[in-house]
């Protein structure tokens, strides 16, 4: 488990980093310099993108993973990359000629009030090939072990330059109509970075022909697609339909309350990186023992830091909903369930990577697709005929990650008989719960003291309650032993 903390330890410094910039973006500068129609558009945009992405990239980005390291020979292992390259340029194509008919598809779905984004549908186009190909040279770095830049460009780069646009906007450099068209551009530009660097670590010879196993590449691919990407068409999905029925300010509510409930997954998002081709390499290579080592670890420790976070969220929302304008506030069980779904997918551990690398992995394509479609008819009952508000969206999100959670944890355990929670699972929900329901319940009463007309009287307060929360949840955890890795850690800590 080595070089995954060590990776997973600077990845996730650069994690926290873009959610701290991101978080400064959308808590201070989206909802005062851009406001809530151009941010619920925003929005609107990059969600829809994400949701046309995992077509795009048909699942290239995964099958890289899976059969780089199964290679043994130069020349199948190059032709291989160089037929991989060519596939998401082949589908990008063919959407892009038929984009007019995407473009109807998507004003389908969109009500009267939200008509200005019938100019920015071609961004949607532009943002899904570049993020396309991104997590395509982003993958081809990962398989050599090298994942900290792309995950810089990933986690960083996109909010560093939607912060660098907002205050081009607020200086007037550029207007509100510009923002998506610029942002759009700077997602080229990225996939154009993580491009060279991807191609430097490693150049293969082109080919024109494929690798002997194509077929059986094919075919991973096909099934693939939708594998990795479900979570996240998940909560797009959320934002998409928003549009049919209320204005883009909602879906800017909602998104805002969606970012501060998944902020807790960043250390997942920062080991799976790694995990991914560790994973691959050990099934790959038949070693049954470090697969069943990497579930069970990565589970424990990501519930062990999640829990942190969740309580820290939760615990806090409300103080951070008071800094915000007054439209924002009031989603404290948005944030609450977002979080909890995102928990609970946590502890799971490198699930996803298993199936995805083992022989089962075709079930991938049926739950990414029945999850997919679980949410949107959720969606359509809570939202649109219970009017549950975006609570009804949130709930639809839980139920969706529960579900499928549970059916992924059985369908692993039933075909490769590995289980990710031990006791020590049991410790951690023990210490979570009781935490998070002990410092819910009160702040400290602190007087109004406002810096250009914004109460930093909750900032205070979420400085304080974190300042207690943080070694209370560490010594507890530290002193119950529930990770080997994480007791380590921290007394090396204390050693320096």
């Amino acid at each position: 488990m080595g070089i995954i903390f060590r990776q997973s330890f600077r990845n996730t410094l650069i994690i926290y980093l873009g959610f701290l910039i991101g978080g400064i973006n959308t808590i201070f500068l989206y909802t005062r310099f851009l406001k809530d129609e151009y941010y619920g558009l925003v929005a609107y945009v990059l969600s829809s993108s994400n949701l046309i992405m995992p077509l795009t990239a048909f699942g290239i980005h995964f099958t890289i993973v899976k059969f780089y390291s199964s290679y043994q020979e130069r020349d199948q292992r190059d032709k291989f990359l160089s037929s991989v390259m060519v596939l998401p340029m082949v589908i990008a194509l063919v959407i892009g000629t038929f984009w007019s008919h995407f473009h109807e598809w998507i004003m389908h779905f969109v009500s009267e009030e939200n008509r200005i984004v019938e100019n920015y549908t071609i961004y949607i186009y532009i943002v899904a090939v570049s993020c396309a190909y991104f997590e395509v040279f982003y993958s081809w770095a990962k398989v050599q072990m090298q994942s900290v830049f792309g995950n810089m460009l990933k986690e960083l780069y996109n909010r560093a330059a939607v912060m660098v646009l907002l205050f081009a906007v607020f200086f007037e450099w550029i207007g509100k109509e510009d923002f998506i068209r610029v942002l759009a551009y700077a997602y080229v530009l990225r996939t154009v970075l993580m491009m060279g660097y991807a191609l430097r670590l490693y150049r293969p010879k082109l080919y024109w022909n494929l690798p002997d196993n194509y077929r059986e590449v094919l075919k991973y691919t096909f099934y693939i697609i939708l594998a990795g990407s479900a979570s996240a068409i998940i909560l797009d999905i959320d934002k998409f339909m928003i549009a049919g029925k209320d204005t883009f300010n909602k879906a800017a509510y909602y998104s805002v309350a969606v970012f501060i409930g998944s902020f807790i997954e960043a250390p997942s998002r920062a080991m799976t990186q790694i995990l991914q081709p560790l994973t691959s390499k050990s099934l790959n290579n038949n070693e049954d023992e470090e697969v069943r080592n990497l579930y069970v670890k990565s589970s424990i420790n990501l519930l062990l830091i999640g829990g942190l976070f969740f309580i820290l969220v939760n615990c806090n929302v409300t103080e951070l909903f008071k800094i915000m304008p007054a439209g924002y506030a009031g989603g404290e069980w948005v944030v609450l369930m977002i979080s909890g779904a995102k928990l609970f997918n946590m502890s799971l551990g490198n699930n996803g990577a298993i199936i995805n690398n083992s022989k089962f992995y075709r079930i991938t394509l049926f739950t990414g697709s029945a999850m997919a479609l679980l949410v949107w008819y959720l969606n359509k009952y809570f939202y649109y005929t219970l009017d549950f508000e975006t609570e009804g969206l949130a709930l639809s999100t839980l139920m969706a990650f529960l579900i499928f959670g549970v059916f992924k944890v059985w369908y692993v355990r039933r075909k490769l008989n590995l289980y990710p929670y031990t006791k020590q699972t049991i410790v951690m929900v023990l210490i979570i719960a009781p935490l998070y329901f002990l410092f819910n319940s009160w702040n400290f009463d602190l007087p109004g003291v406002s810096i250009y007309g914004v109460s930093i009287a909750p900032v205070f307060n979420i400085a304080l309650k974190s300042l207690i929360i943080v070694p209370i949840y560490v010594l507890v955890v530290f002193k119950l032993k529930v990770s080997v890795q994480f007791n380590a850690l921290i007394s090396r800590l204390l050693k320096v």
